[in-house]
C-alpha cells in the first residue's frame, strides 16, 4: 500500500515503528547483547538508549529480554534473570511510545554461529513474511484463521509455534483493549472476528502480528514481531 493511501494512524504507527527499527539497529550496533551480561542488565540498557537517543521516556508494555532456554517462555510467563551465555539465542520484544504513537517490536539475535538457531532467525521472517501476505490477499480473514495459519508454519521447519495468540491491536497511547471481552482483540484460536472490522469509533484498527517459534529438543526460541495492517 503506497504512503498516499495510508490513514493517518497508519502513517503515525509506521513512523513509531522505524523508530524501534533503528532503536534495535542501535542495540545490536553498540554491543549492548554480550556473554555473561543478565537479561535485565541489557533491558536497563535499551531504556537508557531509549531515552537518551530516541527520547522514549514511556513503554506502553515492559521491556522483554529473554535469553537461552527463556526463550522458550511468552511475554506473561515468569523466569529467573538469566545470564546470558556465549552461544545463546536472544530475543528483545519492546514497546516503546514516540509522539503518542505505541511501537511494539520484536526481533531475535544470535550469538555464534550455530547453523539451527540461524535458521530460526529466517523461519521467524518467512512466517510473518507469509502471515502478511494472507492478510494482504484475505479481505474477510480472521483473527482466529490468521493464527492457525501462521501456527501452522512452524512445523515444515521442525519447531512448534510458542503461544496461543499471535498478535492485537496498537495504535494511540493507550490503544483499544475494552475490559468486558478483551480477548476478542486477540488473534488466536476460535477468534472469528474479522480483522479489517472496524473500531467503535468506526476507526481502521491496526494491528501486530507476533512469530513465536521453539524448537522443544534443544530448549531454545525466537520472536519476531511488528506491524500487520500497513
Amino acid at each position: 500500500m503506497g504512503a498516499a493511501n495510508l490513514d493517518t494512524a497508519a502513517r503515525q504507527l509506521l513512523a513509531a515503528q522505524q523508530q524501534a527499527v533503528d532503536l534495535f539497529a542501535a542495540v545490536i550496533a553498540r554491543g549492548l547483547i554480550l556473554p555473561g551480561k543478565f537479561e535485565s542488565e541489557v533491558s536497563a540498557d535499551i531504556h537508557a538508549l531509549a531515552r537518551a537517543e530516541f527520547g522514549a521516556r514511556r513503554h506502553w508494555h515492559q521491556r522483554v529480554v529473554r535469553a537461552g532456554p527463556n526463550t522458550m517462555l511468552g511475554y506473561g510467563d515468569e523466569s529467573a534473570d538469566r545470564r546470558i551465555a556465549a552461544d545463546d539465542v536472544v530475543f528483545l520484544d519492546f514497546g516503546p511510545v514516540f509522539n503518542s504513537w505505541e511501537a511494539d517490536f520484536g526481533r531475535t539475535y544470535v550469538l555464534g554461529d550455530d547453523p539451527r538457531k540461524h535458521q530460526l532467525v529466517r523461519d521467524l521472517s518467512a512466517a510473518f513474511n507469509s502471515g502478511k501476505e494472507l492478510f494482504q490477499k484475505t479481505p474477510h480473514l480472521t483473527a482466529g484463521e490468521l493464527y492457525d495459519y501462521v501456527a501452522s508454519l512452524a512445523k515444515p521447519g521442525g519447531w512448534e509455534f510458542g503461544s496461543t495468540s499471535a498478535g492485537h491491536p496498537i495504535g494511540h497511547f493507550p490503544h483499544e483493549n475494552p475490559a468486558r471481552d478483551s480477548r476478542a482483540l486477540i488473534i488466536e484460536h476460535d477468534n472469528d472476528m474479522p480483522l479489517r472490522q472496524r473500531d467503535s469509533k468506526g476507526n481502521v484498527r491496526h494491528w501486530i502480528l507476533e512469530i513465536h517459534l521453539i524448537d522443544q529438543t534443544r530448549q531454545f526460541g525466537g520472536f519476531l514481531e511488528e506491524l500487520l495492517t500497513c
